[in-house]
């Protein structure tokens, strides 16, 4: 079995430089969700169980750009067959997110709706990166860098 950091990282790129690419990446898709979140709630009135949903939409898009960039450093030209790749991967931890969102507000019906974004972003992360790695983003050989 191989070094265990290229089983994660993709072939040259060094697992600090694609974590702080990861993490930078997640940031901005993150910062894109919240800021639709507070807009629509705050400025719109749109209630946050509903307004999440405009928010992970934007922020998948976002993720997508970023992390076909950054993390991933993907050489080729992007394709649709990428995307619907991608979209599979976010669509479930966007789906895992909203559901622990939707839970946690529920359950502490008080609580700031940024807190339940907080809370639910961590819950899907690890389902994230995984999907991304090993089947969004996933290239083997040549094509890998």
């Amino acid at each position: 079995m191989g070094n265990r950091g290229t089983q994660w990282t993709p072939a040259g790129q060094h697992p600090l430089r694609h974590g702080l690419a990861f993490l930078l990446s997640g940031g901005t898709a993150f910062a894109v969700d919240a800021t639709v979140l507070q807009l629509l709630t705050a400025l719109v009135g749109v209630p946050a169980i509903a307004a999440r949903v405009a928010a992970i939409a934007l922020a998948m898009v976002a993720g997508w750009l970023m992390h076909r960039t950054f993390t991933f450093a993907v050489a080729t030209r992007p394709n649709l067959a990428e995307f619907v790749r991608y979209a599979g991967v976010a669509w479930a931890a966007s789906a895992v997110n909203y559901a622990v969102f939707v839970l946690v507000l529920l359950a502490r019906p008080g609580t700031h709706p940024l807190v339940g974004l907080v809370v639910s972003s961590i819950a899907a992360m690890v389902l994230a990166y995984a999907g991304m790695r090993f089947a969004a983003f996933h290239r083997s050989g040549p094509h890998e860098r």
